[in-house]
């Protein structure tokens, strides 16, 4: 058994075809159905089913992929400790971030590092803190950006607190709330009631926080519009469809609402989280400066 043999496995798995998977590994079709044929006679076993339509793993395929792609990580980290011996960051860096982090410069940090280490193949996934954080605990991403309410903590991983956040509600220009004189820009939760919201779905990170402050202030309110995503809930803002709940620190980037601060705002913290075993090249991405908790934010986050 051989790693290109594994690295063929799972191109297929992932892209469901010979020709795009022997494209993907810069092989000709032939030499990849080859090897695959080679291993699964090793095996013992088919790992693919094949039709004129579509390949898809057999059952036996489906228990040796997490296999095949450990192997393969196990591999490629081997080269990079070598490398980090000799004093070379090397191999690869997998980042998730959810799409309103604030408390890092995260493009800059990113350029920053590839400069620094310009043999490290560096990605990118935005998503949801809950993801992000489960992708973190399986492998998936070395590193990630999370908001998450004051009242959670990351688990099963190692985390360090970036900033803490109160936010905003924000509104179209021509909504009432906008021009209210005796809000003034500020207001408190009660204010809000009776007003349509758009928000996260129930039980999402992004959600949980403004759940929690509605709560605890004795208010009820109407999400009417559940949304993935902070830009399609600023769309639906513009529109005067409802009120919008988004990070302080976030809200300027939309200087065509009106955002109204509350009194007894919502509150977040973001965390920089990581796995139990940073490679060379995660342990050289949490070392950047912009990353490292300043005196000011840990007082915050206590």
């Amino acid at each position: 058994m051989e790693l290109q043999q594994l690295r063929y496995v799972v191109a297929v798995a992932e892209t469901s075809n010979f020709t795009r998977a022997a494209e993907r590994c810069r092989v000709v079709q032939s030499a990849l159905s080859h090897q695959i044929a080679a291993l699964e006679r090793e095996l013992g076993a088919r790992l693919f089913e094949r039709t004129s339509r579509r390949v898809r793993l057999t059952p036996a395929g489906e228990a040796f992929l997490p296999a095949a792609r450990e192997c393969l990580e196990a591999a490629d980290r081997a080269r990079a400790e070598v490398a980090a011996a000799s004093g070379e960051i090397r191999g690869r860096l997998a980042v998730g971030a959810i799409p309103t982090v604030t408390a890092v410069d995260l493009p800059a940090a990113l350029k920053e590092f590839r400069r620094r280490h310009p043999k490290v193949r560096v990605t990118l996934v935005s998503g949801s803190s809950d993801d992000l954080v489960e992708r973190v605990r399986r492998g998936e991403l070395d590193a990630a950006f999370l908001g998450l309410p004051t009242s959670a903590v990351p688990k099963a991983v190692q985390s360090r607190p970036l900033a803490r956040g109160e936010l905003v509600a924000v509104v179209a220009p021509d909504h009432p709330l906008a021009g209210d004189p005796l809000l003034d820009g500020e207001a408190e939760l009660r204010h809000l009631a009776g007003e349509p919201f758009v928000d996260f779905r129930a039980g999402h990170a992004g959600r949980v926080q403004s759940d929690e402050a509605f709560a605890a202030a004795g208010v009820r309110r109407d999400v009417a519009f559940e949304v993935s995503s902070a830009d399609f809930m600023v769309d639906l803002v513009r529109q005067g469809l409802g009120v919008g709940m988004l990070p302080a620190a976030y809200a300027p980037r939309f200087p065509d609402l009106r955002v109204i601060r509350l009194r007894d705002a919502p509150a977040r913290i973001e965390h920089l989280v990581w796995g139990r075993r940073p490679s060379p090249a995660a342990a050289a991405f949490l070392a950047l400066p912009g990353l490292t908790l300043t005196r000011r934010q840990r007082v915050q986050s206590g």
